[in-house]
């Protein structure tokens, strides 16, 4: 309560305030009074200081019952939001109507309770002709401010009745329930923010694309995320009865390894959910007590096959060549390009034939950007270049334990890498004969086993083997199973040298030569008419491979070989210049006709006989060219 003085001075100064504002003692009702759609607004904006004050204003409201107060809320401008009290007091407020909507600030109604607690922000009890206007004389009132958590001024909670029931203990009891209220306020508002931050936290925890559970070290389950209830295929009523435990196997060495402050990351567990085994990669991660004892465990299951996708394709495992990729106007390769694409989509496997350097990996590639797997992994592996001693290890992958250097928590092989895309086995008659068996149950049965378990993965693979050997030729030798032959050989696609595709050969040249200019930043080399067709009736016993290695190094040298049999020499004889992109044909034949010279130490009937001429044409030319010996 206020000093007498101080309650008096508080009084003056508000009623002299009303009076600067030329507010009428006789006036009855509020200058301000809303209704409708504006106090609906008014009253949405203030719904949780309304909700969390009416329990209180309904306890007033029965302890004064019998002497008939009115209880009444205000918001800080002074606006009635809500007013309890008997019928007849209700019905004596409303002929002042005072009512919600009306506003009780010192500026609409002069001094009254609600409305200098506004403007002083401090408990008051007015009596009688405390209040500014006539009409308020009969009542007394006792009121409180209301403050938010931050201890802003949000509104008053008021008890108003005949002045024959003032009390003291009346503001008393508004100033105990206004601070019960301001309580509440706080807890509700710390309320909302724990259930607003649980709530991120269970948003954010169900964004991540793993399951992720927690527990003690009882193995009681505290939290889960719902992709952990996906991934293992559990509902609510069959997750109730779950220890942490039941879901895999390794609970004991998961604590023991976080007890003794030991990482436990990325480590592959099978579990069994209710569609089938599941391989997943679990990471373990403590948390501590106050004592910085191990408390509880967060575990972090992801699905193996995700995972590995996305290393995929950080690491860049993915086909790049399509078929609008390859350069051909040969008419035998396009069909042999029509029939890759009719058997892209097909699960049969696919056997590709051909020398080295006709490109068997670039059709490999192609057939799977073409088909429904173009999205998953594409692994090659060169069954030559790995050791044999490597080579299951390196396919189908091993166990923790399973031979002396073996990795912790095993390895992976390449057949389950690229589970649900393309295995590409190239050089396929290098394979070992035992492998050739494991190859053979993979394909037949979609099944492997790691190297060192008992365990079978399933994988969805599509093969597609390739080799430069007749491999019928070793099937007949013992090198190869004939079993394992004919189940790769279902559809067979043997692509041609490039010496039976020499109309794809000037094609090949200006593609070769666009690109490497480009990469190498140099300009085009000219090649004349006359080196074209020489290149056209050039075996290139390195095919495609050759072209391109022969073109490379004729955009670096800005300079063609005199004869394809010594592009690979640096001797500058061997070459001839390409200044201006203009070659010189007589300049060609001089320069053939010295290196032939120089091949036969100058023996003038080797050299005719080599160049298909004469003796006596070869001394004309000669003559003509300026070629003395010896060279």
């Amino acid at each position: 309560m206020l000093e007498r003085s101080e309650h008096k001075k508080i009084i003056t100064q508000s009623q002299n305030r009303c009076i600067k504002m030329g507010l009428c003692p006789d006036m009855i009702y509020s200058k301000k009074i809303i209704s409708g759609h504006d106090l609906d607004n008014l009253t949405t904006k203030n719904r949780t200081l309304i909700k969390l004050a009416e329990p209180f204003m309904k306890q007033l409201n029965d302890f004064v019952q019998s002497s008939d107060f009115l209880t009444i809320l205000t918001d800080n401008e002074g606006c009635i939001l809500r007013i309890y009290g008997s019928d007849r007091i209700l019905q004596e407020a409303s002929k002042l109507k005072m009512i919600p909507g009306a506003y009780m600030s010192e500026e609409h109604i002069g001094t009254n309770a609600m409305g200098t607690v506004l403007v002083e922000d401090k408990p008051l009890q007015l009596v009688s002709t405390d209040h500014f206007i006539k009409a308020y004389h009969r009542w007394t009132c006792s009121c409180a401010p209301i403050h938010n958590p931050e201890g802003k001024l949000i509104g008053s909670l008021d008890l108003t009745g005949n002045t024959s029931f003032v009390h003291t203990h009346t503001l008393g009891m508004v100033v105990a329930a206004a601070y019960a209220l301001e309580n509440t306020l706080s807890i509700n508002m710390y309320q909302t923010q724990l259930i607003k931050s649980k709530n991120n936290m269970v948003n954010i925890f169900n964004s991540i694309p793993a399951g992720i559970i927690t527990s003690d070290l009882s193995g009681n389950i505290k939290f889960h995320n719902d992709h952990f209830m996906e991934l293992f295929g559990l509902d609510k009523h069959s997750f109730q009865t779950k220890k942490i435990w039941d879901f895999f196997e390794g609970w004991n060495s998961v604590v023991t390894s976080l007890h003794q402050r030991q990482p436990f990351l990325d480590e592959d567990v099978y579990v069994t959910s209710y569609k089938n085994l599941l391989q997943l990669n679990l990471s373990a991660y403590p948390m501590y007590d106050f004592s910085n004892d191990l408390e509880e465990i967060i575990f972090v299951f992801k699905d193996v096959k995700k995972v590995r996708k996305l290393a995929n394709r950080i690491m860049g495992r993915k086909a790049i060549y399509t078929f609008d990729k390859i350069v051909t106007q040969n008419k035998e390769f396009l069909n042999i390009i029509e029939f890759a694409m009719k058997v892209a989509d097909s699960k049969s496997t696919i056997l590709i034939t051909g020398e080295s350097g006709t490109g068997k990996e670039i059709i490999a590639q192609s057939i799977h950007n073409y088909s429904n797997r173009k999205n998953e992994s594409f692994i090659a592996v060169n069954c030559g270049a790995i050791p044999k001693t490597l080579i299951e290890s390196e396919l189908f992958g091993y166990v923790e334990g399973a031979f002396t250097g073996a990795k912790r928590g095993g390895n992976p092989g390449k057949f389950e890498i690229a589970d649900g895309g393309t295995i590409f086995l190239d050089e396929i008659g290098e394979m070992p004969l035992d492998m050739q068996a494991n190859l053979l149950r993979v394909i037949e049965e979609s099944y492997l086993t790691r190297i060192g378990s008992s365990l079978p993965i399933p994988v969805n693979i599509r093969i597609i083997a390739a080799t430069n050997r007749d491999l019928k030729q070793e099937v007949d030798g013992g090198n190869f199973r004939t079993d394992l032959y004919y189940r790769l050989n279902v559809l067979p696609i043997h692509l041609p040298p490039l010496r039976q595709r020499v109309d794809d050969i000037p094609l090949l040249l200006d593609y070769f030569m666009g690109n490497f200019s480009k990469r190498l930043n140099k300009k085009l080399v000219k090649i004349p008419e006359a080196s074209i067709n020489n290149l056209m009736r050039y075996s290139w016993p390195g095919n495609i491979r050759e072209l391109e290695n022969f073109v490379e190094l004729i955009i670096n040298t800005e300079k063609i070989p005199i004869t394809l049999e010594t592009k690979n020499s640096l001797d500058p004889g061997n070459f001839i210049s390409n200044e201006d992109h203009i070659l010189n044909l007589k300049e060609l034949e001089k320069q053939h006709i010295i290196y032939v010279l120089k091949k036969t130490s100058h023996n003038i009937m080797q050299t005719a006989k080599f160049l298909g001429i004469s003796r006596n044409t070869l001394y004309r030319k000669m003559e003509e060219y300026s070629i003395s010996a010896p060279y």
